[in-house]
């Protein structure tokens, strides 16, 4: 029991970090500042921080016309999504 609530309090966590860095680099991409790179981006989503990124790229309009955004962050959802399922066995 203790390990589900901490792997739901870690995705919880990494997903919010994830939401506020697209956030971020959209503020940064209007004002011309420095970016956060794509790879990073993805790198996050791959670590468990893919619903925060993808809820990040609709609410702030940001990389939704990248091919690699469109696509792939919603297959590392779907993977991610079969996988935690798996993991929890529901």
């Amino acid at each position: 029991m203790r390990g589900k609530l901490t792997l739901w309090l870690y995705i919880l966590v990494i997903n919010t970090i994830a939401f506020i860095m697209m956030g971020m680099d959209k503020s940064k991409s209007r004002k011309g500042a420095w970016r956060i790179s794509e790879r990073t981006l993805f790198n996050v989503a791959f670590i468990g921080g893919s619903v925060g990124i993808l809820g990040g790229m609709y609410i702030f309009r940001h990389k939704t016309k990248h091919v690699k955004f469109k696509w792939g962050i919603p297959l590392v959802v779907a993977i991610q999504g079969i996988l935690l399922l798996w993991i929890l066995n529901i």
